[in-house]
């Protein structure tokens, strides 16, 4: 197919628009609004890693940390829509494992296994992983899901087109699609807070100090200490995501 200068002129106008548009959109990414509150200006990005630890053999199955989350980021208040939940395993004798989060834990597990043969129980709050490597950044068309220079993963609602990709792509089921804004949607670390000086919702409101978040390159930070002074497992490590959420606790039963 041949095109005259004019032509040619157009289609290649179009390219060079295209791709400044994408240095612009990544450039914007960097202060993007998150949860519509914009990202503090003074906050020295280069400076932070940020890393999350969770210890199991602490958590109680409250459920305020689902319940501060949903009420902090303005999660719907319809079941299933969760940035974080926790999940109730029990073990019985035979190696059997059962698994349940009713209402994503967010009111707690007031009720008892009814088999008699279990053996052990305990719970293990779930979140988005911010990997280093996330899959749901790679499959994004149009680069709404991005990771930020401090290792968050987050979503831009202004580029989001709800195509569902990034939840599909997800290993660890930590995406939903918002049931009113049509756009993809999970845990964002509070960014909003943690940028400001502020602890994320969830870990603010643990009482028991289950949930730990921190600056991966300060080596006094609680995270750093955390991971210094336990052994550290991850989820799912054989998909090479490299996950920034660090289990302390973990036993071979959990997915």
């Amino acid at each position: 197919m041949k095109y005259n200068r004019k032509e040619f002129l157009k289609i290649a106008g179009k390219f060079v628009l295209i791709g400044g548009f994408a240095k612009i959109l990544k450039a914007n990414k960097l202060f993007a609004a998150v949860a519509g509150k914009p990202v503090n200006k003074e906050y020295d990005i280069k400076s932070n890693l940020w890393g999350y630890g969770i210890d199991i053999s602490k958590c109680i199955g409250c459920g305020r940390c689902v319940d501060a989350c949903k009420k902090e980021n303005n999660v719907p208040k319809e079941p299933f829509f969760f940035r974080t939940w926790v999940e109730r395993y029990g073990i019985l004798e035979n190696g059997e494992v059962k698994v349940d989060s009713p209402n994503g834990g967010l009111n707690g597990f007031t009720d008892k296994y009814k088999d008699e043969k279990l053996v052990k129980k305990y719970f293990v709050p779930k979140i988005c992983n911010h990997c280093e490597h996330p899959p749901c950044v790679q499959v994004c068309p149009v680069g709404a899901t991005y990771t930020t220079p401090d290792g968050v993963t987050l979503v831009d609602r202004k580029y989001c087109i709800g195509c569902r990709y990034c939840i599909q792509a997800c290993p660890y089921g930590a995406r939903y699609l918002h049931p009113k804004l049509h756009v993809a949607d999970k845990c964002s670390l509070c960014y909003h807070r943690i940028t400001k000086g502020l602890l994320p919702a969830c870990v603010e409101v643990c009482p028991v100090k289950a949930r730990i978040v921190g600056n991966l390159k300060d080596p006094n930070s609680e995270i750093k200490k955390f991971l210094n002074a336990n052994d550290i497992q991850v989820l799912k490590p054989h998909l090479g995501t490299k996950p920034k959420i660090y289990y302390k606790g973990m036993d071979k039963e959990i997915f």
